[in-house]
């Protein structure tokens, strides 16, 4: 009823639905936006389940696609059949593989399956760490795609498509790489917007597999009629290139005044950083395990990952999922820095026995165990809100960015004691929110491109300030 009686208001704007697929649950969005408005509400959202089939790890792209489906499904109806724009995010590195009759190959393995292993060895022994980094500026991380890339060695595959490209081939028939999830693969030359191919032809991989690249902003072309027919629509629907990497799209939507911020995009994986002009790729920042992104308006995200929400959400899986909120009222009764973990230590990345791990890491560094889930919790926000620290301190040393406030985004932007704790351990002002930055990312872009709105990122930005309530943490 809320999102029949948003569409049903009186006064300018128009409608985008934004598709975001996060790790855990994807969601269809619908905004309504005009020159000094921005609303947005939620069409529908589907869990997101991958499954392990005999060892590996996949993700489950057809359900999700379904998903998607419905959800546009509702969008057009709410929006009585018409919509200005649909957009497409989801997390970076995994893609599909096509046959040559554009044909989907097998379901994308999922970056947290452990197959790349023996294939980081055979890449690093052709092209060095620093070599890659210099070219690139990406972190390391076992599952970029690279060599991802590597461990398939599929020779019948004739197109890569990386997740949100999938989608957009699907609903349009239309083929293409955008370039702010592109930049993740490794294999995309930092600060060129052009693929890396000395480093692609030592990791033997054929860039041939990639569509060419593509903005933010473009237009990817109309829904396939069935697609449209299927919907509900009564005119075609355009669909629109935006930040297709959904930090991409939350970066677009920090409230921020100025450039001196940082941000934390906090959801599954908190990402934690600054936004430049040009990419930082010497050797310390590699080092340091600093990665530089693209973003949109050719913004370079210059950000470290960080574990993330996803420490609570394997807990609250390992508990039988309790109610968050009072445990985390519990929690912030009790004293702080009892227990720390490094929320970037990669023995947290695989799925399953959360607490168990957690537990063995405060045992190894001579701390008290947590003996119950608010204790956990404690642990896990004291944690984090280091973590966000360091990553804070390290970006404004390597960039020579000053920052005078810190911005949380999404879902880490409804946790009230992890934001108090992140303002205490930067000794900096947090603004909270917007919780659904990536949804309004997405949909600004869209409408920008679309000529609802214009100017840069600033004025997307003043959008944004004037139009959600947001919470400051001193």
């Amino acid at each position: 009823m809320a999102l029949m009686a948003l569409m049903a208001e009186e006064g300018t704007g128009q409608c985008f639905a934004a598709v975001d697929l996060g790790a855990s649950s994807g969601r269809v969005m619908l905004g309504r936006v005009g020159p000094d408005r921005v609303e947005l509400t939620e069409a529908h959202r589907f869990a997101n389940r991958p499954v392990r089939v005999a060892g590996t790890l996949y993700w489950d792209i057809l359900a999700l696609y379904q998903g998607v489906l419905d959800g546009l499904r509702a969008a057009a109806a709410a929006a009585d059949g018409r919509l200005a724009g649909i957009g497409v995010d989801s997390w970076a590195v995994d893609y599909g593989l096509l046959d040559h009759d554009g044909v989907l190959l097998r379901n994308p393995v999922h970056y947290r399956d452990d197959r790349t292993e023996a294939a980081v060895a055979r890449t690093l022994a052709k092209v060095s760490a620093q070599r890659l980094y210099a070219a690139t500026g990406i972190q390391f991380q076992p599952f970029n795609t690279l060599f991802q890339l590597v461990a398939d060695g599929r020779a019948q595959a004739r197109t890569a498509l990386l997740i949100p490209d999938l989608i957009c081939y699907w609903l349009t028939g239309n083929l293409g790489t955008e370039v702010t999830n592109a930049s993740t693969t490794g294999l995309l030359a930092a600060g060129t917007g052009d693929w890396a191919t000395d480093i692609a032809e030592a990791a033997g991989i054929d860039l041939g597999l990639f569509p060419p690249l593509r903005q933010p902003g473009e237009l990817l072309g109309p829904l396939r009629p069935e697609v449209s027919a299927d919907l509900g629509l009564t005119q075609p629907a355009p669909v629109f290139a935006v930040g297709s990497h959904d930090t991409a799209s939350a970066v677009v939507g920090v409230p921020a005044e100025t450039e001196r911020f940082a941000y934390i995009s906090s959801g599954t994986w908190s990402l934690v950083g600054v936004e430049l002009g040009e990419p930082v790729l010497d050797e310390a920042s590699r080092t340091a395990n600093f990665t530089n992104e693209c973003g949109v308006d050719g913004r370079i995200r210059f950000l470290r990952n960080v574990m993330g929400l996803w420490l609570v959400q394997e807990c609250l899986r390992d508990w039988g999922n309790p109610e968050l909120s009072a445990l985390l009222t519990e929690a912030a009764e009790i004293p702080g820095g009892r227990s720390v973990i490094d929320a970037t230590d990669a023995r947290f990345l695989a799925p399953g026995g959360m607490p168990a791990r957690i537990a063995a890491a405060c045992r190894e560094a001579g701390q008290p165990e947590p003996s119950n889930p608010a204790e956990f919790l404690r642990c896990v926000t004291d944690s984090l809100a280091i973590a966000y620290r360091d990553a804070v301190a390290d970006a404004v040393r390597l960039s020579g960015r000053a920052v005078d406030v810190v911005h949380i985004v999404g879902g880490g932007a409804n946790n009230a004691l992890l934001c108090q704790l992140t303002a205490d351990a930067c000794g900096l002002p947090v603004i909270a929110g917007p919780a659904e930055a990536t949804a309004l990312g997405n949909v600004l872009v869209q409408a920008r491109a679309a000529g609802v709105l214009d100017g840069g990122l600033e004025e997307l930005r003043a959008l944004l300030r004037r139009t959600r309530q947001l919470r400051v943490f001193r």
